[in-house]
Order: structure tokens, then sequence, then C-alpha cells
């Protein structure tokens, strides 16, 4: 019976092809979908990825499928292994997450078979879990003046571990605004240092900004002192001081008083022109030199002043100025009388502008103070005033710039006597103390001989 039915069988098959109907065609292996997930974690740590495969029409798991998962790394896609799915349909591969977003993107991808049709994810971005930054700078809080320290960098996550990278370094001089210094590296081990010859009080701090993988941190503020290299003035508590401010002068050049003496530039020459200098002057230009020169400040640190003097006598006011900074004896300030302006009481730069500021100056084609009509020693450019504020000029009118320091003295910036040290240095290169307590600030320039190279007309007595 059995025979028979697979003989009927056969026969109606070997009709059917002979009448040419087509055989019944295999049905299509049933659409799958293929899922992908990854919990985000902190880079350089491990994370699971999650791979489903269902068939799309009754989520019935796929088992057994080989699936291929790969990792776009710098723009290009690499196998990162393949797994086989469970029973449930599911697969998990461990990845490594890297620190730059664009290195954690996935896909995978299941080709199929005679059972199953194939699918793949597309690109799935697994997210950072971005760490905490640690950063740090520290370094010596004092430096002396034109000296160096070196301050350190060290750049760790919030669990300890070194990071490599750039750090951006931040300086606010005084009451200035926070500026970009430089930027250093921190090398593997998280730390990088950099050296600093601040000529200033200083603040710094280093910063960081955020990435991928890494929050962003700006250190503590790290100060830095600038002490002085030299002894500051000790003023006595008393003492007033001085009613004209003028800024502190540029910071020293060079070695040691550093002297220039040089004919008088264009641009020099037309700043005194009108306020320092006028037609019917004694001296003009080419009698003049324009003297630069270091100097000890009050505060104990080293400066650049300038000042104006005759030819014949330049070279002697140097040196004696360069003693006084061999020897340590502070000058309060060096400008030019022109930076204080016309005086019509003195038809000259503003001497009294000048005392008051205890300014340090050699020419000034100008009137004596409190005597209109006779010209200053000063108008020769062969006259020194120097420490105006500490030691005063009995005018014809009243001492001046003040009259608290007419009595009183200083071993270092007021002198009272020939014996002080000031006033011995300056005899010593030919500069005599001419008029002594009149004019304590003053000094004339002499010739080989003792006699004044310049003899003011008109002028008795005390002669400012």
């Amino acid at each position: 019976m059995r025979l028979g039915h697979r003989i009927t069988a056969l026969c109606l098959s070997l009709v059917t092809v002979g009448l040419g109907v087509p055989p019944a065609q295999a049905e299509d292996p049933p659409p799958t979908t293929l899922t992908m997930s990854g919990r985000a974690a902190y880079a350089d740590s491990s994370t699971s990825l999650e791979l489903d495969l269902v068939q799309s029409d009754d989520s019935t798991p796929v088992a057994g499928a080989p699936v291929v998962v790969e990792r776009r790394t710098d723009g290009s896609w690499a196998q990162l292994g393949t797994v086989v799915t469970d029973e449930g349909g599911h697969a998990e591969l461990d990845a490594t997450l890297a620190r730059t977003a664009r290195d954690n993107v996935f896909r995978a991808s299941y080709a199929g078979d005679g059972l199953h049709a194939a699918s793949e994810t597309g690109p799935v971005q697994v997210g950072l879990v971005r760490r905490n930054s640690r950063l740090q700078l520290t370094g010596p809080d004092s430096v002396v003046d034109e000296q160096q320290v070196t301050l350190a960098v060290r750049w760790r996550t919030g669990s300890g571990d070194a990071v490599a990278g750039r750090v951006r370094i931040f300086r606010r001089a005084g009451d200035g605004s926070w500026r970009r210094e430089l930027t250093v590296r921190t090398g593997a081990d998280g730390r990088a240092s950099f050296t600093i010859r601040p000529r200033t009080d200083t603040r710094w701090r280093a910063v960081v900004t955020g990435s991928d993988w890494l929050r962003g941190d700006t250190s503590g503020v790290h100060a830095v002192e600038n002490l002085p290299p030299g002894v500051p003035v000790r003023y006595p508590s008393k003492a007033p001081h001085p009613r004209v401010h003028v800024p502190r002068q540029p910071h020293a050049v060079g070695a040691g008083p550093n002297v220039s003496v040089t004919r008088i530039p264009n641009p020099l020459w037309n700043r005194m022109t009108g306020i320092t200098w006028h037609r019917g002057c004694p001296v003009g230009r080419a009698q003049l030199r324009h003297v630069r020169i270091n100097y000890w400040d009050y505060q104990g640190y080293r400066r650049r002043g300038e000042l104006v003097a005759n030819a014949d006598a330049a070279g002697r006011i140097a040196a004696a100025l360069a003693e006084m900074y061999d020897r340590r004896l502070p000058i309060r300030a060096m400008y030019l009388v022109d930076r204080f302006g016309y005086s019509s009481r003195v038809k000259g730069g503003d001497d009294f502008r000048s005392m008051a500021a205890g300014n340090t100056s050699v020419f000034n084609c100008r009137e004596v103070v409190n005597k209109p009509g006779v010209r200053s020693p000063h108008a020769w450019g062969r006259a020194l005033d120097l420490n105006t504020w500490e030691n005063p000029y009995r005018s014809a009118r009243g001492t001046v710039p003040n009259t608290w320091w007419q009595p009183h003295s200083h071993r270092r910036i007021a002198w009272r006597s020939r014996s002080h040290a000031v006033v011995a240095i300056m005899a010593r290169h030919g500069l005599r103390w001419t008029y002594g307590l009149g004019d304590t600030q003053h000094f004339d320039a002499m010739s080989g001989s003792g006699r004044y190279l310049a003899r003011p007309l008109g002028c008795d007595g005390v002669c400012e």
C-alpha cells in the first residue's frame, strides 16, 4: 500500500513536469534584527557590549549565530572580535574604552544562514564618564629680584592617576589682569616644571581644559614675592613723604652702574625744547650729553635713571653716581626735569614739582628758585641736585620742598655735614657741596684747580 502511494506520487510529479508546470520555490529565510548597546564607563576601563539577535517578525531568539563586532579607530573600521549567541539570542563582548570619544564607536553584523537572514546594527556610540582633574602648582614663595626660581605642575585624575597633556600657565603682576604666560606639557608621570624670573610680585595659576574623558581644572593661585637684592631705606616714622608721586623707573640694564653717555638724540631734544631748554640759554644741544645709569632705589631694587648734563661735567657726575651705586647708597628717582612740565615761576622746567617728587637731576635752563631774573647754575648743566625731598633748599622765601627734613639727617639719603658718605663721594669726583646746609641737595662740578666750571651771573649767596 505504501509502495503504491509512492508510485502514484511519482507519476503525478512526472505528469506535472511533462505538462510544464514549475515546482514550488523555497521560502526566503525570515528577517532578523541585531541590536547592540554599551554602558558608559571611564576611559581606559572595560565595558561590556551587549548583543541580541532575534527574528524580526516574532522576536524569537536566534541561537548559535556568529556575530562579528568592529571598532572604528582613526576613522577606519577594524574587527574587535566574534561572539556566538546563546539560546536566548544574546552575546557579550568586553571592550576597553579609549580617551577619545570618536574611537569608542562600534558596529556588529550577522552574515545570516539558510534559516535566518543577515542583519547589522549600524554605528553605536558608547559614552565616556569623565574623570575629575586634580591640578597643582607649587614652588618657592619668593625670589630675589633678577634671580630665577622653578615652579612645578602636577596633573592627576581624581583617582590619582598621572595625566600627560598640555597645561596653560597664567600670570598676574600686581593689580593687573591675568595673562597667559606659557604652555607646558606634563609627561607620563603627570609632572612638568618651568623657570621664571619675575621683576615684581606675581601670582601664578595653571589651567587645563576639559576633554572627552577628563574634566578641566584650575590650580590654586601661587604667589611669588619679589624681594629686593639691596637693603631698603628705613624711613623715619614721622618723616613726610614726597607730595608728588612718580612711578618707579624701569629696571636696571646690565651689570653694575652700566654708565652710558651719549649726545642728545632727536626725540629727547624735542622733549626738552620749550621746557628745560629754550632760546637764550647759555648752552645748546651740542654742549649737552644724555647720561643713563643704574642706581639703587629706596626699596632696594636696581633701577635705570637718566639725566642731561654739560659735556664737560657729565663724566664726573656719572662717576660720582656710579660710586654711589657701588656703595649701594640709594637714589629716590632720576627723571629728566622735562617730565614735570614748564613752570612760569622759574622760566624753565618745574623745579618745584621735581623737588616735591624727590627727583635727582642736572640740566634745567631756568631761574633760581624764588629769585626772579637770576639764572640758576643748572642752566649750564654742571650742577647736580640729589635726593631733593630729603635734602631741602633754603630759598629766599622759605625752605623747599619741605621743612621737616632740614634739621634731620640720614646715614644713607640725607646729609648735613661734609663727613657724610655721599658728600665725600661727590668731593672725590670734583663735585663741591657748595652751599652746605643752605642748599643740601646741590653739588657743583669743579675744574681740576677747584674752580667752578661755570659761574652764574647775578647770584649772591645761595644760588639754586
